[in-house]
């Protein structure tokens, strides 16, 4: 499979994207025009660095408002697509778009543009060039495949071919499947872009809210698998238009990009096997099965705090490692570390952002095809360096925001092999498993976590929530993989809980961990003997809860009593609490499901982060 992007689709200079592109593993780029034309430097020159770079020029584009034109535009139109056969030519590549016209003197009819292709075509050979036709989604006249190939068809030369976009495609809801009668030697050239689902003019949601296949709602592994049937054996590459991206570092993006492109095409391959598609092999994704531990990074002088709140909350320190300065608490199927290492990667997690989730153990069917999957997917592997020949050699890769993932699965024992148990099921105050994980980061990365997780694991995804802040506003997204819940908090502005969080934390990922009970109230209670620091909720919100769901004053006075919220939709209801939190902003949620609720109370969120902000000072910190 040759991958390709469009320059367009990240920011920064020209020889910022080549970089950027050519270190992701890209095989060739699409060149916007008008990058070319900001870069200063001559055709030549940008030939040549294209290809020092390793890459190839996929495509020239885009040259608009060709076909259907009066004289003397049509002349002139011949005349600049010359010159551009010229430009090319200097810049070493074959191949350019000519997208549907929005020439407001240009007249409609497929035989008078499959004309201009025609003659198009002839001189467009004597340079060796090759001429593809897309369809604009808001094209004047010319806005379906179906018109553009027709086209193409009556064009009836060989230098004239048909360029697909799954955006103008989908954005129409044209079906996919129309594309497979096309014969594929007739395609030149198919780009790729997802979005979400926005009822807004199209011209505007191009321009503005493509991004990477996976990564919005569009089915673009439909379009691709119709693509890829029809025989189609030409690049596949990326043309995204995306505030987020351009103000976004052109690595990651250009990382995203080719993660994207992976993970459509095994999909592709999965969902339609009979399909040839020169892709290496590696596993199929696999649900989780359950959190098995989540470590957290601290020093010596640091983790009482952090440990007097897993004590609080039930957790009773149950062993030791064998080697290193990391001790486990437990709480029936829950494993917490306190890694206190003074090197090493959990060191350095602490020295960079302060006591907190430095990493994540997950339990899945075969570890080893976890991680070679991951892997495939540009994620990038842990190498310990050091590790006793005794311990575990347990496979990891590095997660968004600097922490650690590992895969665990049946075939070894973590606590018998690395730990000596003292305590092997304490009980604790009723906390039975963690139910969601809330990793917090800046807005225009909240795509890019998305896509981390959803191309590793098979994961459903909730739409994107608007959360209000005193201070502004918090998108949320969450996601279900299996036995893992994760909710990205992409913050806007640093005046909010999550973009102080981040601030304070120097970037740090997790900014609180949700544990399930059955029980809430009784844990409730359980957690206040043992000195559990709640977080208090202003009385009104109790009084509207009571009347927005018809609550018994009994039920309400146990809520307040509690300091728990309430939620429900029609499958079920939905309890929760928090702590207050430790320094550096990490707190605790502890929450009961009951019926099918799948939500994660997201109403009760402005209450609860407004009472956060009353309640600044953190559990630990000294009050003068």
């Amino acid at each position: 499979m040759k991958t390709s992007i469009a320059t367009v689709s990240i920011s920064g200079s020209f020889r910022d994207k080549l970089t950027a592109i050519a270190q992701a593993g890209f095989d060739g780029i699409e060149i916007f025009e008008q990058d070319f034309l900001a870069s200063d430097f001559s055709p030549r020159e940008v030939g040549y660095m294209v290809r020092d770079h390793g890459l190839e020029i996929t495509l020239f584009q885009p040259f608009r408002d060709f076909e259907g034109l009066p004289e003397p535009h049509r002349a002139r139109a011949f005349a600049r697509a010359e010159r551009k056969f010229e430009l090319m030519n200097e810049l070493g590549t074959d191949l350019i778009l000519i997208c549907s016209s929005l020439h407001p003197e240009a007249m409609g009819g497929i035989d008078r543009a499959a004309a201009d292709f025609h003659e198009l075509g002839g001189i467009a050979a004597k340079h060796g060039i090759r001429v593809g036709y897309e369809a604009l989604c808001w094209g004047r006249y010319v806005n379906d495949h179906r018109d553009a190939w027709e086209i193409v068809r009556r064009a009836d030369h060989p230098n004239i071919g048909l360029i697909l976009d799954s955006f103008h495609t989908l954005a129409r809801r044209i079906d996919p499947d129309t594309i497979r009668s096309i014969p594929g030697d007739r395609i030149f050239f198919v780009q790729l872009a997802d979005a979400p689902a926005i009822d807004m003019d199209l011209l505007y949601w191009s321009r503005h809210f493509r991004n990477m296949p996976g990564e919005g709602d569009l089915d673009v592994t439909a379009f691709t698998r119709a693509v890829l049937a029809t025989g189609y054996a030409g690049p596949l590459s990326l043309e995204i238009f995306n505030d987020q991206f351009r103000s976004g570092l052109p690595r990651l993006v250009a990382q995203d990009g080719l993660r994207s492109l992976i993970a459509l095409t095994d999909q592709v391959r999965r969902n339609e096997p009979s399909l040839k598609i020169d892709l290496p092999d590696f596993p199929a994704p696999t649900p989780v099965e359950g959190v098995e531990f989540i470590e957290f990074a601290s020093s010596r002088d640091d983790a009482p705090v952090l440990e007097s709140l897993l004590a609080a909350a039930g957790f009773e320190h149950a062993g030791r490692h064998r080697s290193k300065q990391v001790s486990l608490w437990r709480q029936n199927g829950v494993n917490l570390l306190v890694n206190t290492e003074t090197e090493g990667f959990a060191h350095s997690a602490w020295l960079t952002h302060g006591t907190g989730v430095s990493e994540l153990g997950l339990r899945v069917s075969d570890a080893q095809d976890s991680f070679a999957r991951a892997i495939a997917l540009k994620a990038a592997a842990h190498d310990p360096l050091g590790q006793n020949a005794a311990e575990l050699d347990i496979p990891g890769i590095r997660g968004v925001g600097g922490s650690l993932i590992r895969f665990l699965d049946g075939k070894n024992d973590l606590w018998q092999v690395d730990f000596e148990i003292s305590d092997p099921q304490p009980k604790g105050a009723g906390l039975a498993k963690v139910d969601h994980i809330a990793q917090t980061m800046a807005y225009e990365e909240m795509l890019s976590w998305s896509l981390f997780y959803t191309s590793i694991f098979p994961a459903r995804k909730a739409p994107v929530v608007d959360v209000v802040d005193p201070d502004g506003l918090v998108r949320s997204q969450a996601i279900d993989t299996g036995a893992l819940r994760i909710t990205l908090n992409g913050a806007e502005t640093r005046h909010t809980l999550a973009g102080r969080f981040i601030e304070d934390t120097f970037g740090a990922s997790t900014q609180h961990i949700a544990f399930a009970c059955d029980d809430i109230f009784a844990t409730a209670q359980a957690m206040a003997a043992r000195g559990f620091p709640v977080l208090k909720i202003g009385a009104n919100y109790f009084d509207d809860v009571e009347a927005r769901f018809g609550l018994h004053p009994d039920l309400t006075e146990r809520l307040r009593a509690h300091n728990i919220m309430y939620d429900e939709d029609g499958s079920g209801s939905f309890l929760q609490f928090y702590s207050q939190p430790l320094p550096g902003g990490l707190f605790f949620e502890i929450v009961q499901r009951s019926g099918g609720y799948g939500g994660y109370g997201g109403p009760n969120a402005p209450f609860r982060i407004a009472a956060q902000k009353r309640n600044i000072l953190p559990f630990g910190m000294p009050r003068s």
